[in-house]
């Protein structure tokens, strides 16, 4: 009962020792090393806050609050670094990561862009082999994008190559898995019920994107997106040898656009079937710049749909005020090119064409939202001999489509002269003259 009773007492002795010894272990110093060696190979400042060692449930150091670049453009809040224990005195150590709550910044794509680009150190290779990495909650910090936080498990063979790979959203939502494959990587990317997290808000029923890693190339051979009744189907490309370029091509199939139209204005809104296609292109010296020098053209016709919140015979009928409550127009086919050139956004050749009219029309969309455009309507069986010019303005949030002031100028004065019908319809067609030559004047 005594030996029982001293191996105890000494067990947990040697126990609160293996606990309590590593916090009087100096670390600063080693620290201090540590950020010296990584800000000199990553190029950019390291910080880190503190660290300590731990000896249970095996040796491992623990590094907390760890900050990359001048404005801190990642951090993480833990890192733990585990050794195995049979490489502790061999030439090679094996490690394991674990990444607690790593937060990057949009910031980060530069000098992760070059730190890729540098040829490996092979001393570091050689000393060192990363075996497993975990990473818990992950969250990319972009403007405009709310990205779910994500946790990663990849792991690697000897020599630090890459072996497998696995993500997932927080919420399950977003999966993908990377395999190597002939010194290149595939990577298979999968969503359920996904919500968009750029631009607007769309819910993606399902996806699957095939994607392969080539060098200095990303190759997405196979884009089919599941949403809103439709399909949209594609293929892209990435690519980052001295400047950063992509191009691709997408169809839309049978897509309704109620839901998505609605969440860009709840005022004028469409409903019916969406097919469109076109392709797009963009170079920039950075990643980040790649979306302002977009490249950008696309067909689109909505079949057998309803605009909602607009009645173009009443607006064409020079009446002065928008009706956007319960006013609506039926159409047989809306359709036009959707073009964009860097921040300017147009919407080109639309036309509009139902049993009761037909409407024609060009709309710039500026940066900040706003709409300047021109549009032309005519009735049919109206004794009108002319189509009525209409103004586009307003956000696109909320669109105002009316007369052209000179139009409606030029009505009231034909009626006066010559009288309702033929009067009206010169007096309109001169109006419409009017805008057409300040339209010429402006564009110059």
């Amino acid at each position: 009962m005594k030996n029982i009773k001293k191996i105890s007492i000494w067990s947990s002795a040697v126990i609160s020792l293996l606990i309590f010894l590593p916090f009087f272990i100096p670390t600063q110093s080693y620290l201090n090393e540590i950020e010296g060696i990584a800000s000199d190979k990553l190029g950019v400042p390291v910080t880190i806050a503190s660290g300590h060692w731990l000896l249970l449930p095996s040796p491992r150091i623990v590094v907390n609050d760890m900050t990359i670049g001048k404005l801190q453009e990642i951090k993480v809040a833990q890192i733990v670094v585990v050794p195995s224990l049979s490489t502790l005195f061999s030439a090679t150590k094996v490690i394991d990561l674990k990444v607690s709550k790593p937060i990057i910044k949009q910031a980060a794509v530069t000098f992760i862009s070059a730190l890729s680009s540098k040829p490996l150190d092979n001393g570091d290779v050689a000393t060192i082999n990363i075996r497993d990495v975990k990473v818990d909650a992950l969250q990319f910090d972009w403007p405009d994008m709310k990205l779910p936080h994500v946790n990663l498990d990849a792991n690697f063979t000897k020599g630090n190559v890459l072996a497998s790979a696995k993500l997932e959203s927080a919420d399950g939502a977003l999966k993908a898995v990377v395999t190597p494959k002939d010194g290149d990587y595939l990577i298979l990317v999968q969503a359920d019920k996904l919500v968009l997290p750029m631009g607007l808000p769309l819910l993606i029923d399902k996806a699957q994107i095939e994607m392969q890693i080539k060098g200095d190339r990303l190759e997405i051979p196979n884009i089919n997106i599941d949403l809103y009744k439709g399909k949209l189907t594609g293929d892209a490309m990435v690519s980052w040898d001295k400047n950063w370029h992509t191009s691709g091509k997408f169809k839309v199939h049978h897509l309704s656009v109620k839901e998505p139209s609605r969440m860009v204005s709840k005022a004028v809104y469409l409903n019916g079937s969406l097919l469109s296609h076109g392709d797009f292109s963009s170079s920039a010296k950075a990643a980040t710049a790649l979306i302002d020098n977009m490249q950008a053209d696309f067909r689109f016709s909505v079949n057998d749909g309803v605009l909602h919140g607009l009645d173009l015979v009443k607006v064409a009928s020079l009446l002065v005020k928008q009706d956007t409550g319960n006013a609506e127009t039926e159409f047989n086919e809306f359709s036009g090119l959707f073009s964009i050139r860097g921040k300017q956004h147009n919407l080109r050749d639309l036309k509009i064409s139902s049993g009761l009219l037909t409407a024609t029309g060009q709309v710039k969309i500026k940066p900040n939202k706003e709409l300047d455009g021109i549009a032309q309507v005519e009735l049919k069986h109206s004794v009108s001999l002319v189509a009525i010019p209409l103004e586009v303005s307003g956000t696109l949030s909320n669109p105002v489509i009316l007369p052209s002031k000179a139009a409606m100028a030029g009505a009231i004065a034909g009626t006066a002269i010559l009288g309702p019908g033929v009067g009206t319809s010169l007096g309109i067609k001169a109006g419409g003259a009017v805008d057409k030559l300040k339209d010429f004047f402006q564009s110059k």
